[in-house]
């Protein structure tokens, strides 16, 4: 996996092998650049003159699963830069919402270069999504929960994919007991991560303490409950714990 993203041309700012967590620094998708007649004079020089404005970073999470085997997932997060006025002569970066077509597309070229052919890697790509679950906030005896009409399987998966699109690093795994061990860090804040958006904000920039909770995935049959917990494991009914389960209905929906 190392291999794979520096063969794309990335940095790794998070390589946690005991995790199975590899993180790229944000970089620019040059694919986006405009196929002008005057980019295609000048070639590299004048490209350096042009940016597209979006910045991209992936997260990728290797996790043994039952069989034995090792299931890999490829989430994607982004930054866009927007005008701040109507003069537009001054601009900030602000979150954008996850490429699920460039997560696939990385996955495909992944797949490749794991030996499988490029016809069955973009077969694969081209398959239909599974149909999305019913995914609703309620709350449980005063608790805030997410309820899910899936069975735990694809529950489970896709509640670490919503971890990783949305900010939260995944410290510790438990599946047996339906467990994510998260730690929240707000984007830009944190100073262990000296990559593109660190550098913008400076060395000013407040740091935010991250925050650690249990996101527990319950199951039973068909249907999923979702909850938080505190760091020492009791439920947790607090604004903060409504807000982290907001944002992971809203992915997962």
């Amino acid at each position: 996996m190392r291999e794979y993203w520096l063969e794309n041309g990335f940095n790794l700012v998070v390589d946690q092998p005991d995790l199975g967590i590899l993180e790229t620094d944000w970089a620019e998708n040059r694919a986006k650049l405009p196929q002008d007649v005057i980019r295609s004079t000048l070639g590299k020089v004048f490209e350096s003159l042009y940016s597209t404005g979006e910045r991209d970073k992936f997260r990728t999470r290797l996790e043994r699963n039952a069989a034995g085997g090792t299931e890999i997932y490829v989430t994607h997060r982004g930054m866009v830069e927007v005008y701040t006025n109507t003069s537009k002569d001054n601009t900030i970066w602000q979150p954008r919402a996850a490429d699920p077509e460039l997560e696939t597309e990385f996955l495909r070229r992944l797949m490749v270069k794991l030996g499988v052919s490029q016809e069955q890697a973009q077969a694969v790509a081209a398959a239909p999504a599974l149909k999305v679950a019913t995914v609703r906030m309620t709350s449980v005896n005063s608790i805030p929960v997410v309820q899910m009409d899936e069975g735990f399987d694809r529950a489970w998966r896709r509640v670490g994919l919503a971890l990783d699109r949305t900010g939260f690093t995944v410290e510790d795994r438990n599946r047996n007991d339906g467990l994510y061990f998260v730690r929240y860090v707000a984007p830009g804040t944190d100073k262990k991560d000296p990559g593109f958006f660190s550098k913008l904000l400076g060395s000013n920039s407040a740091a935010t303490p991250p925050l650690k909770y249990r996101v527990v995935v319950r199951s039973q049959g068909e249907a999923t409950t979702v909850s938080v917990l505190n760091e020492a494991g009791a439920p947790e009914s607090s604004a903060n714990a409504e807000r982290i389960l907001r944002v992971l209905a809203d992915d997962l929906k």
